[in-house]
């Protein structure tokens, strides 16, 4: 199961009749809005085709200017993920080793978009 946010934008003239029509619309679920025009809306699919689909059905919808997919979340990724580090060390071996050179520490940032076994992999190797 795949569960996405999409913002979609109109122009404030047409933002009730696009509120509307997304409220009826049953390839979304609506949540909440502003007065410029910007709508946030959540689509889920059984897999990213799907979920394209309903985001191509939102699109059509008149006056809508963009509607663009912000936030995902697939649950069989989520799994996976939560598999390998339920699996791996809580702290990683570089941690524990009080001979590294911190410099030699590689700081990888965000991961969330970010292999996490090549990360781990990489995390716990010690020279």
């Amino acid at each position: 199961m795949n569960i996405s946010s999409i913002v979609v934008q109109t122009v404030p003239k047409y933002l009730e009749q696009v509120l509307e029509d997304l409220k009826n619309c049953e390839a979304c679920d609506y949540h909440l809005h502003d007065d410029k025009g910007r709508i946030i809306v959540t689509i889920e699919g059984n897999g990213v085709k799907e979920e394209l689909e309903k985001l191509r059905v939102i699109e059509a919808i008149p006056h809508v200017i963009s509607a663009d997919m912000q936030m995902a979340y697939s649950e069989d990724e989520l799994d996976e993920h939560m598999e390998i580090l339920e699996n791996s060390d809580m702290v990683p071996k570089v941690l524990n080793d009080e001979n590294i050179d911190p410099d030699k520490i590689i700081y990888r940032g965000d991961l969330k978009r970010k292999d996490l076994e090549g990360f781990a992999q990489e995390f716990d190797k010690v020279d």
